[in-house]
């Protein structure tokens, strides 16, 4: 997905990744440089992770002497191209760090990358909902090794909750009046942000409030069946949670920035943060005192999900590419990235949810949020179902709820957009 809170480090990355551009052929410098050694290309679009990535990878390299690995990240908002791009000619990545669902389909579609299947006997193994991620929509081949998954939900500031007199919510009434008590209080409730580097955060902050509102798992099904639209009354009142809770957010919150909302919440001017498990790395290394809760949002009134809910998806994956000089190594890389042993670097290096079966988080928030999905998971339908035509059902939804905190439009109209777009593409059913 686009990430965060990269701080002065771009500008030093920024120098450093324009000799990373598609074309060098870096792998046959590698080679020459260390005759029997190949050298394995890995791309992502986390410019955050080098230092992490590289010790991650420098565990796979003392097992496999043979093979070294160069990490070559972009920003994450020039990756989609430069990765069509690499992978359409000769000096692309050997493996790539792939979008999940729709955002794979076009790599897929243009034969740019090795089917996996029969390939990395540990697949059979991955969650099936998270494979779906790494599976081409059409054929149902798999092309990649899952290595995360995100869920969603409230952190919240301990020290700034017990000041105050708050406990975690248990009702949605009881949300509703800590709100009220930190807003008296000079404290911003919620850190949303709504400005224009902020929109793909929308749909996420709807999902957290408003997945049991709009019926969750159930919802998704019908509506994929063709029993039920993004027009249903109970979708239509999920979108308006995030208007009736527009109080609540940072004053002119369609002018806020990503980065305002997260320091907004580290340093304790907000006490609650609706956002993913990607977040939590981020907030920590700007104060790692900060001391960090986590709550599931409960249903609101009308829901016809009673129990709390965490919505969750497969962040991505792994793929080969299908042109590499060095698939056989390659796929060597993938298959280490399907071990219990890249698992846990991963999620404890990057304090993030890895997708490899049996990996427990050693970080006790995010072991709470993994046992949450578990319990109560539930698809981010837009994202999961609804990004593999144009337009996606996201993309018109985030611009639609900053209309609609703008004050130039309502939720009818918002769900109505939603449903006219995914209508260009989407067949019931299929």
């Amino acid at each position: 997905m686009k990430r965060r809170w990269i701080a002065g480090a771009i500008g030093v990355l920024a120098v450093a990744l324009a000799a990373c551009a598609p074309g060098g052929g870096a792998s046959d410098g590698g080679d020459k440089a260390d005759a029997g050694k190949v050298t394995l290309n890995l791309w992502s679009w986390r410019v955050e992770d080098v230092k992490a990535y590289e010790k991650i990878l420098a565990t796979f390299e003392e097992s496999h002497p043979k093979i070294h690995v160069e990490f070559k990240p972009f920003q994450a908002t020039e990756y989609n191209n430069i990765l069509a791009t690499g992978l359409s000619g000769s000096g692309g990545p050997d493996v790539a760090q792939l979008r999940a669902y729709g955002g794979l389909q076009p790599l897929v579609e243009a034969d740019q990358l090795l089917p996996l299947d029969g390939k990395v006997d540990a697949l059979s193994g991955f969650d099936a909902k998270l494979l779906e991620g790494a599976k081409g929509h059409k054929d149902g081949k798999i092309y990649g090794v899952p290595f995360a998954y995100q869920t969603l939900q409230v952190l919240y500031n301990k020290k700034l909750f017990g000041d105050n007199g708050i406990q975690p919510p248990a009702t949605w009434d009881e949300m509703i009046a800590a709100a009220k008590k930190l807003k008296a209080a000079g404290i911003t409730p919620f850190a949303v942000a709504a400005g224009p580097d902020a929109t793909w955060t929308l749909p996420i902050v709807h999902e957290i409030f408003g997945n049991a509102r709009y019926g969750g798992t159930a919802f998704r099904d019908a509506v994929l069946g063709g029993q039920k639209k993004f027009t249903d009354p109970d979708f239509t009142a999920s979108v308006k949670l995030v208007k009736d809770l527009e109080p609540y957010f940072p004053k002119d919150v369609v002018a806020v920035k990503i980065p305002d909302v997260q320091a907004l919440f580290a340093t304790g001017k907000a006490a609650m943060y609706p956002t993913g498990t990607f977040d939590l790395a981020p907030l920590l290394k700007a104060d790692p005192s900060l001391e960090i809760g986590v709550f599931q949002v409960p249903p609101p009134p009308g829901s016809p999900e009673t129990t709390p809910v965490t919505p969750g998806w497969a962040d991505g994956s792994f793929g080969v590419n299908a042109k590499s000089a060095h698939q056989a190594e390659a796929l060597e890389l993938v298959k280490w990235m399907a071990t219990p042993e890249f698992g846990q670097l991963y999620a404890t290096e990057l304090k993030q949810l890895s997708a490899v079966p049996g990996v427990t988080p050693s970080d006790p928030l995010l072991a709470e949020m993994a046992k949450n999905y578990a319990a109560n998971g539930a698809p981010y339908t837009l994202l999961v179902d609804f990004r593999y035509g144009q337009p996606n059902g996201d993309a018109v939804f985030r611009d639609e709820l900053q209309k609609m905190l703008a004050g130039q439009t309502g939720p009818e109209a918002a769900a109505e957009s939603v449903q006219k777009g995914i209508e260009q593409w989407f067949k019931p059913g299929n």
